[in-house]
C-alpha cells in the first residue's frame, strides 16, 4: 500500500532537526523561531517553520515562515492588538508599541480600527542578528532608550559573536547598535603627538632672518649657471711613443682620440683584411707599433695602450 508522499529533509538551510524539533513540528505544525540556518550564500539567518498545505503539489510540506507582520501591511488587512499589552511609546510618534509577527511595531505602523493608513514606520525585530530581543528588552529600550548589554550577537560579515546593546538612535531615526567604552585609551601615535604638540613661537628677527635666507637661496638657484661641459685638452691626454706617433701625431692624445685616429689611418690605407675585416695588416708603420704582421681589431686597443705614457 502507498504511503501519502508526505516527508521532509534532516537538515533543512544546513540545520539539523534535533529528535525533541521533530516531534514538535509533527504536532503543532510549528515550530521556531531557530537559528542556525545557512542561506546558499552562506550567511546564518533565523526562521520559523510550519507545515502547511500545498495546493500544486496537493500535499503538505515544511517550509520556512518569516514572519506575517508584512502580510495585512500589503492587502490592507485591519490588524487588532487589543488582545496584547503594550510594551511602551513608540520613541518616533509616541503611539503605543506592540509584537506582530516576528517584529515589535508602532500601533501607527499597521492598519487598525482606530487609523486605516499608517502614519509611522518604527519597528524592530524580535530576533536580530541571531540575538532573541525578549520584551523585557524592547520595553526597556522604549522605557530609557537602550536595553542591557546582549551577548548573543553574531556578525553577518565575520561570522563572530558580538556584545552590544541596543539603543534608539534619534537623529538617524531607528534603533542602533551602542557598544561599551573602551577600558583602555587610544593609543598615541606619533603623528598624533605631533599635531598636539604647541607650534615654535618665531620671533619677528628670527622670521625676518628665515625669509631673507629663503630669498637669498631662491635667486642663488635662478642665476645658477648650467656647467660646461668638461673640455679635453692636450694636457690631460697621454702622449705617444715615437712608433704611435708616427702613425698618429706626437702631441699629447685622449685614449678615445687615439683608437679614432688610428682607424681613420687604418681605412685610408686600406689595411683590414680583405678575407676577414676583423683582421688589421700592419704596414711598415703599423708594424713598429703592432709589434707583428696582422692583429685582429679586438687586440687593438690593448696594443695602444702599451704605447701611451
Amino acid at each position: 500500500e502507498e504511503g501519502c508522499g508526505f516527508s521532509f529533509g534532516k537538515s533543512p538551510a544546513g540545520r539539523t532537526f534535533e529528535l525533541a524539533e521533530v516531534e514538535q513540528v509533527l504536532r503543532d505544525k510549528h515550530i521556531g523561531p531557530l537559528d542556525g540556518f545557512r542561506s546558499k550564500a552562506g550567511w546564518p539567518f533565523v526562521a520559523e517553520m510550519v507545515i502547511k498545505f500545498d495546493e500544486e503539489a496537493k500535499n503538505y510540506k515544511l517550509e520556512f515562515d518569516f514572519g506575517d507582520d508584512k502580510a495585512g501591511e500589503e492587502d490592507g488587512e485591519i490588524i487588532d492588538f487589543s488582545a496584547q499589552t503594550a510594551l511602551g511609546a513608540c520613541p518616533k510618534c509616541g503611539g503605543n508599541v506592540f509584537e506582530h509577527g516576528k517584529n515589535y511595531v508602532c500601533e501607527k505602523s499597521v492598519p487598525t480600527d482606530a487609523q486605516a493608513t499608517p502614519s509611522c514606520d518604527f519597528k524592530s525585530g524580535q530576533i536580530i542578528l541571531q540575538q532573541p530581543i525578549e520584551r523585557e528588552q524592547m520595553q526597556k529600550l522604549l522605557a530609557t532608550g537602550k536595553t542591557d548589554m546582549l551577548e548573543k550577537f553574531v556578525s553577518m560579515r565575520t561570522r563572530r559573536a558580538f556584545k552590544a546593546m541596543l539603543a534608539w538612535d534619534a537623529e538617524a531615526g531607528k534603533v542602533n547598535f551602542e557598544f561599551a567604552p573602551s577600558k583602555f585609551p587610544p593609543r598615541k601615535t606619533a603623528a598624533a603627538t605631533k599635531r598636539g604638540a604647541a607650534p615654535a613661537t618665531t620671533t619677528p628677527s628670527k622670521a625676518k632672518k628665515a625669509t631673507t635666507k629663503k630669498a637669498v637661496k631662491t635667486t642663488a638657484d635662478k642665476v645658477t649657471k648650467p656647467k660646461a661641459p668638461r673640455k679635453t685638452t692636450a694636457a690631460s691626454g697621454k702622449t705617444p711613443s715615437a712608433a704611435l706617433a708616427a702613425v698618429i701625431g706626437a702631441d699629447a692624445i685622449a685614449r678615445p682620440q687615439v683608437m679614432k685616429k688610428l682607424w681613420d689611418y687604418i681605412k685610408a690605407n686600406n689595411l683590414q683584411d680583405a678575407k676577414d675585416k676583423r683582421s688589421i695588416n700592419a704596414d711598415a708603420k703599423l708594424l713598429e707599433v703592432f709589434g707583428k704582421p696582422q692583429v685582429t681589431m679586438f687586440e687593438l686597443a690593448g696594443i695602444a695602450g702599451k704605447h701611451l705614457s
